[in-house]
C-alpha cells in the first residue's frame, strides 16, 4: 500500500479517540481563561487607574525583554496560517461538508491557541510602550508571506512539529513570565505562564498522538521524525519582517534577544528533542524495517551531535534597533 494511504489509513483509525483528546487536553469554553480576565475592566471606574498601574509596571521592563514579548505576540497573531495549514493535512481535512473528529481538534485547538494572541496584544497596547502601528504591520506581513516548515500535507511530520512547537512556546512563554516577576509585574507574569500552560497542554496532545501513530505504523513514523530533524524545526514566525524590511531578517535579529535574555536557547532545542525520543520511546521500538533502524539511530544520535555544535555556536550582542520598540523602550 502507498505510504500516502497508509497515512489516511492511519489517520483515520485514530479518529474515533479525538472525542477523548479532546476532553483530555483541552477546556470547555465556559470554564477556560479569557483574556479580560487578566485586563482591566474597560466597564470599571477603576479602568483608568489599573491601565496606569500597567503602564507604571512596563517602564521596568529592559528592550530585549519588550523585542521578545513583540515577537511573541506576534507569533501567536498569526493563528490564521496555523489553523489553514493544519485543516489542509491529509487525514485532518474535509471534503464536501462532511466533518471529522480530527477537523474539531484543529478548531477547538484553535480557538484556544486564539486567546493567547488577543491578551497579549491587548497588553502591549496598554502598557504604551511599543509602537503597535508596527507590530501590526509586521503582524500582516506574517500572515500574508505564511510559512514553510518542511512538513507538507503530511500528518506524521506535521504532528512531530506541533510536537515541538508546542513545547518550545511553553518555553518561552514561561521564562519570560518569570523576567516579568522578577520585574514585579505580576499581572504579565500570569498571563504569560497561564498561556504556558495552555502550550504545555496541546504539546501533551500531540506527542500522544505520535505516540498512538508509532503504536499503528512505526517504520514511516520515526523515518518522519527524523526527516524533520534533518531539516531542522523552524519556528512558526521564521519569515518575520518589519515594514520595509527583508523576509526573515527581524526574525534573526528577535532570535538573538531571545539567546541573549534565555528566553529559548540551542540548549532547549536540544533538551526537547532529548524528551521526545524518551517518551516515545525509540530506543525500545521492536521489528524497524532497515530505513526505520537508520532514522532511528540518527535520533538517537542527534542530542550529543547537536550539543557539539551549541558549544561551538556564537550569537550577536549587538542590540539591534527594532521599529517595534525604540532603544529605550519608549516611543
Amino acid at each position: 500500500m502507498p505510504e500516502k494511504n497508509i497515512r489516511l489509513e492511519v489517520m483515520q483509525t485514530i479518529e474515533p479517540k479525538v472525542e477523548g483528546f479532546m476532553k483530555e487536553f483541552l477546556i470547555p469554553t465556559e470554564e477556560i481563561w479569557q483574556p479580560t480576565d487578566f485586563l482591566p475592566d474597560s466597564q470599571s471606574d477603576k479602568f483608568f487607574d489599573e491601565v496606569e498601574q500597567i503602564r507604571g509596571e512596563a517602564k521596568e521592563l529592559g528592550y530585549d525583554f519588550w523585542v521578545t514579548l513583540v515577537a511573541d505576540t506576534i507569533t501567536e497573531e498569526a493563528l490564521p496560517t496555523y489553523e489553514s495549514w493544519l485543516m489542509d493535512v491529509e487525514g485532518i481535512d474535509q471534503h464536501n461538508g462532511k466533518e471529522n473528529g480530527w477537523s474539531k481538534w484543529v478548531r477547538a485547538w484553535t480557538a484556544e491557541e486564539n486567546r493567547h494572541g488577543d491578551v497579549l496584544n491587548k497588553y502591549l497596547y496598554l502598557s504604551g510602550r511599543v509602537n503597535m502601528r508596527e507590530v501590526e504591520i509586521t503582524t500582516q506581513h506574517l500572515i500574508s508571506d505564511g510559512f514553510d516548515i518542511g512538513t507538507d500535507r503530511d500528518p506524521y511530520k506535521n504532528f512531530v512539529y506541533t510536537s515541538f512547537q508546542e513545547l518550545a512556546t511553553n518555553i518561552s512563554h514561561k521564562r519570560v513570565g518569570k523576567l516579568a516577576r522578577q520585574k514585579g509585574n505580576k499581572s504579565l507574569a500570569k498571563m504569560c505562564n497561564i498561556i504556558a500552560g495552555d502550550e504545555m497542554r496541546h504539546h501533551l496532545a500531540y506527542r500522544e498522538f505520535v505516540k498512538i501513530i508509532l503504536e499503528h505504523d512505526p517504520n514511516n513514523m520515526v523515518e518522519a521524525f527524523a526527516d524533520m530533524m534533518k531539516r531542522k524545526i523552524v519556528m512558526p514566525a521564521h519569515f518575520l519582517r518589519e515594514s520595509g524590511g527583508s523576509m526573515g531578517f527581524a526574525f534573526e535579529q528577535f532570535s538573538d534577544c531571545a539567546q541573549r535574555l534565555g528566553v529559548y536557547t540551542a540548549q532547549d532545542y536540544i533538551e526537547i528533542l532529548q524528551k521526545l525520543n524518551d517518551y516515545w520511546q525509540l530506543g525500545s521500538l521492536q521489528a524497524l524495517s532497515d530505513t526505520a533502524e537508520k532514522a532511528r539511530d540518527y535520533l538517537m544520535r542527534l542530542p550529543e551531535r547537536l550539543q557539539r555544535i551549541a558549544e561551538r555556536m556564537k550569537f550577536s550582542e549587538e542590540q539591534y534597533t527594532f521599529k517595534w520598540v525604540t532603544a529605550n523602550g519608549m516611543i
